[in-house]
């Protein structure tokens, strides 16, 4: 008797859950040859409404922590996904039609860049922040501290591309809402699956599938949004209005052009979304 397969189902990860999409509605994804691999979600603005939510529920308790407790957690993430390398290289095979040793390549890149990233956690405040000199008799001291809720519109490469805006974000102590790659967002999915189960607490990082187009710009309006990377939008007039329409309440909106993502990551994708807090105080009391 044959055996009959079971294909993935790839739904949205929002708030450490997997739900289907509010609209009821999915896309094919298409590999590189245009044959059909699976169907995708179709994320919502209703979708979009309940990640920002989620992240804004987790942003007190991940801002809070001890950012030594934080890099724990994101080398946690890099440990999972180590783990579950040869699923990953595969799916990056099958959706880019990838060499085996591009895909290995690739797989490896996202490993050390959350390494990475997880390295720097700790070090921040000592980088950006410090003791200011001051003519009075005051201390005066600043120190960085994360914006709040950023939303994330992930470049092309499926696993790399969304590892390397979605981990500088939640190392500064940021939540986020992230949208994947529309042509390749099945690695997105699986990525959320690593990241539920290593030791990230739910709605730090949310992930929704579908066209750029239709759910940025709720976030780029959305209020309790602070901040925006466009990273992945390459039609231009799509992001001026996102851009216009994040000027709207004030979000810091990150827009760069088209990225080696091989290239050696720096602390920008870190410091855009960081507030320096200064705090003075008398000296002898």
């Amino acid at each position: 008797m044959t055996r009959l397969s079971v294909n993935k189902t790839y739904k949205l990860y929002i708030n450490g859950q997997f739900p289907r999409s509010e609209s009821g509605r999915s896309y094919p994804v298409t590999d590189a040859k245009g044959d059909f691999l699976a169907n995708a979600s179709w994320a919502s603005r209703k979708d979009a409404r309940d990640a920002v939510k989620a992240a804004r529920a987790a942003f007190p308790d991940w801002s809070g922590r001890t950012a030594y407790n934080r890099s724990q957690v994101i080398y946690r993430i890099a440990e999972v996904l180590e783990s579950r390398r040869g699923q990953f290289e595969d799916e990056i095979r099958s959706q880019e039609g990838a060499a085996a040793s591009l895909a290995r390549k690739a797989v490896d890149a996202a490993i050390d860049r959350l390494v990475w990233y997880a390295g720097w956690s700790d070090k921040l405040p000592q980088v950006l922040g410090g003791a200011n000199p001051v003519a009075g008799p005051y201390f005066n001291q600043s120190t960085p501290e994360p914006s709040g809720v950023i939303a994330v519109i992930a470049p092309k490469g499926p696993l790399l591309g969304l590892v390397s805006v979605i981990a500088p974000v939640i190392t500064s102590g940021n939540t986020c809402v992230a949208i994947a790659s529309e042509p390749h967002p099945l690695s997105a999915i699986t990525l959320g699956e690593v990241m539920a189960t290593s030791d990230l607490p739910a709605g730090v990082v949310n992930l929704l599938t579908g066209p750029q187009h239709e759910i940025a710009p709720w976030l780029a309006s959305h209020m309790d949004v602070n901040g925006i990377d466009l990273t992945g939008v390459r039609d231009a007039d799509l992001a001026i209005s996102l851009e216009q329409a994040a000027a709207e309440n004030l979000k810091r909106v990150r827009r760069s052009g088209v990225e080696d993502l091989f290239s050696a990551p720096d602390l920008d994708r870190m410091t855009t979304y960081l507030e320096i807090k200064t705090v003075w105080h008398p000296m002898g009391l």
